[in-house]
């Protein structure tokens, strides 16, 4: 300990580590709050998505009286002399990131509905446009069902809540 100095040092040294271990605390709440941010957004996308397909679902059942057998008939509907398009493509699925949905199996084969095979359990609970009505509360991504029956209203495309919006 000459001059003193070395009790400083160390003080220095430990203001040092205590700002470090501020700092990284800080950062991990940050990314929690940007984790949860990221998956708010994509539930929303789930939402518009879904309802995309559900709609394109009542439209093509609309115009021949038989669901389609794939996603894909619906971006392009050769039943008729000139091709229909009700969907502009397949969409991903937002929560797994590829476009392989779970489908509501119809009469024959056919899609009547889909629904995401994401795993977790979403943060919105509620507040969702009648059509989605049935989410409210549900544990499961699974539970968010993109169903459509005959004779079920075909909704215009920007419908509900907020949060509820279709994206384009």
């Amino acid at each position: 300990m000459r001059n003193g100095k070395q009790p400083q040092r160390g003080s220095v040294f430990m203001g040092m580590l205590v700002t470090v271990a501020v700092v990284a605390v800080m950062l991990m709440e940050v990314g929690s709050l940007w984790s949860s941010v990221l998956q708010r957004e994509r539930e929303r996308e789930l939402l518009a998505r879904g309802n995309q397909i559900r709609r394109a679902i009542g439209l093509y059942y609309a115009a021949g009286n038989t669901f389609p057998k794939t996603l894909e008939d619906l971006v392009l509907d050769r039943r008729q002399p000139t091709i229909k398009r009700y969907l502009r493509r397949v969409y991903d699925d937002p929560l797994t990131g590829n476009a392989e949905w779970g489908v509501v199996k119809g009469p024959g084969e056919t899609i009547m509905g889909v629904f995401s095979n994401a795993q977790g359990t979403p943060f919105k609970q509620g507040n969702f446009s009648v059509n989605n009505h049935s989410f409210t509360g549900q544990s499961r991504y699974q539970g968010w069902v993109f169903l459509y029956g005959p004779g079920q209203s075909n909704p215009a495309t920007r419908t509900g809540p907020k949060g509820d919006q279709p994206t384009r």
